[in-house]
């Protein structure tokens, strides 16, 4: 349940980043501060849902994965939180009407890491 409640929340932080762009990018500031909330919100849905599931990784799975699996799940969590600051920062530099070319370089990098992991080698994937 878990896993489906994470994807969920980080599939829903992806499209409110996208809102919120749009409507800074249109000038509507108040309507991209309002979505922009609503993603810090979900924010701390990815982070409990994360954090749920770095716990049980690291409390149950082992015995029946070994433990080589601890460095690939920190991994995966330092940079689905690398993912989280990219976001902010993608949505605060468009707000001010700024660059945000390094943070999406960074989103890109982060998001393939985290997927890599998250999908291709760690268990709890789907």
């Amino acid at each position: 349940m878990t896993t489906h409640l994470h994807i969920t929340a980080w599939a829903l932080a992806i499209i409110l980043l996208i809102i919120t762009i749009a409507l800074y990018r249109k000038g509507n500031m108040k309507g991209g501060k309002i979505a922009h909330m609503i993603l810090r919100l979900d924010y701390l849905l990815i982070l409990y849902s994360g954090g749920s599931l770095l716990t049980y990784l690291l409390t149950h799975n082992f015995s029946a994965y070994g433990s080589s699996l601890v460095p690939e799940v920190i991994v995966k969590a330092l940079a689905g939180l690398w993912v989280i600051v990219a976001m902010e920062l993608i949505a605060v530099k468009t707000g001010k009407g700024k660059s945000a070319k390094g943070p999406w370089i960074q989103l890109v990098i982060a998001l393939i890491i985290t997927l890599i992991l998250g999908f291709g080698r760690l268990p709890l994937g789907v």
